[in-house]
């Protein structure tokens, strides 16, 4: 994935001074092995190039929804970097494997509704208004085990829906692909993070949940104590979190932790 030249340049700008530049620079280059929720997905994917260039360092990324990227780990999955739930980091800083005081808040993203590019788009404005489109849509898909997929669940029982919702729901497996579910025809409406929606061609953002409804999803970073290159990992980290990230978390649906 190509990197908009202004953000690239705005990279490099804030990155050639200050601590942040003595933070970046190791006296080696290391390989990082990132496990990632696939809701940073488009932001990895953008920050990777710039930060392999400017440190030399190399980035592996395991992606995948939240939950069982935690059962890896919990069955020994080895990495140096986890970027999950605050909640998922906090029970692996428990069992010792992410280091104390590791822990750093990168990034937040709320719910959207996606459709197919040139159907028409409900209005989800309000909360009757997104109840209607939930009814009136012949097939709606959310993931089956992601954090997006539990919350739209509860948000359909809220609404008091759930036994009209089931017949017409379809269940996403693949992780980060409610949006592609969309775009395949498998559905009319896809609910899930709005991170996950604007990659996606054929798919479009047709709006947020109204905010009675919405939720952010927070992603937290921990650092494994057993990371091959801990300053390495921190540097990632840093990176990853500073305010010169801020454009790329926005152009892809996201916000500062």
């Amino acid at each position: 994935m190509n990197m908009n030249p202004m953000k690239s340049i705005t990279l490099k700008i804030c990155l050639s001074t200050g601590m942040l530049l003595t933070a970046l620079a190791t006296a080696h280059a290391g390989e990082i092995k990132v496990i990632s929720s696939v809701g940073v997905k488009a932001a990895l994917e953008q920050l990777k190039p710039e930060f392999e260039r400017i440190t030399s360092h190399k980035l592996t990324l395991l992606l995948g929804s939240a939950v069982p990227l935690k059962r890896q780990i919990d069955a020994g999955e080895t990495f140096d970097v986890a970027i999950l739930t605050p909640a998922m980091i906090d029970e692996l800083v428990k069992v010792g494997k992410v280091a104390a005081g590791s822990k750093t808040d990168v990034a937040k993203v709320g719910m959207g509704v996606t459709g197919r590019v040139g159907a028409a788009q409900p209005d989800i404005s309000t909360t009757e208004a997104f109840k209607r489109a939930l009814l009136e849509a012949r097939l709606i898909t959310h993931s089956k085990e992601g954090l997006s997929g539990t919350y739209t669940a509860s948000v359909i029982e809220r609404l008091g829906i759930a036994a009209q919702m089931k017949p017409k729901t379809v269940l996403e497996t693949r992780s980060g692909h409610t949006p592609v579910a969309v775009v395949e025809g498998k559905a009319d409406l896809g609910l899930c993070l709005i991170s996950e929606i604007l990659p996606i061609a054929g798919a479009t953002f047709i709006g947020p949940f109204p905010p009675e409804l919405q939720t952010y999803v927070v992603f937290t970073a921990g650092i494994s104590p057993n990371a091959g290159d801990a300053q390495a990992a921190k540097a990632f980290v840093q990176f990853f979190s500073a305010p010169l990230a801020l454009p790329i978390l926005k152009s892809t649906g996201m916000e500062p932790g």
